[in-house]
């Protein structure tokens, strides 16, 4: 007479070891009600299912799912029915996190053409050559409105040097 075969189980730590995550990660899963382990006294046991759950859970992860998304999706597992309602959720969440995906990749493209412009600007300034010392670096300009030859007053405030100040230092417009 042949004994019957016993459901494979596995502990935390071979959970751990196959999927390369900590044992905390396994027990936070299970605290927030998404594995629910058996015992063995105090030992955790783990059955096919709650492993099966543990990949789904960590492939939602990596996909950018939240947890409660990932616990969504897997409620809606039901065999019965072919799982079409667990499918067309999972679909339109693809297409939710492919839209943000989308925008994110947009404002990306945007920071880099500014980084550019903001870099490009910086080293034009830094190619001309510094001001000699004691050099003022305001510019005679000509007011909107004023006679050829008049200078506009400036809307920097002079500032008297004081002893401690370097003249050796002398600011540029870069941005």
């Amino acid at each position: 007479m042949a004994t019957p075969a016993r459901a494979q189980t596995f502990s935390i730590s071979e959970l751990a070891r196959e999927f390369e995550i900590t044992t905390r990660s396994i027990r936070y899963y299970g605290d927030k009600g998404l594995l629910a382990p058996g015992r063995s006294g105090q030992t955790r046991v783990y059955t096919a299912a709650d492993r099966t759950i543990l990949r789904l859970i960590l492939r939602g992860k990596r996909l950018g799912f939240s947890l409660l998304e990932s616990h969504e999706m897997i409620e809606l597992y039901d065999p019965t029915t072919g799982n079409v309602t667990q499918l067309e959720t999972l679909l339109r969440k693809i297409d939710e996190k492919r839209a943000v995906l989308q925008e994110q990749l947009t404002d990306i493209r945007v920071m880099q053409r500014e980084l550019e412009r903001v870099e490009r600007r910086c080293r034009e300034a830094l190619s001309k050559p510094a001001p000699k010392r004691g050099t003022k670096l305001s510019k005679a300009t000509t007011k909107p409105g004023a006679k050829a030859g008049t200078k506009a007053k400036s809307n920097v405030a002079s500032t008297p040097k004081s002893p401690t100040t370097s003249s050796t230092t002398s600011p540029r417009k870069t941005l």
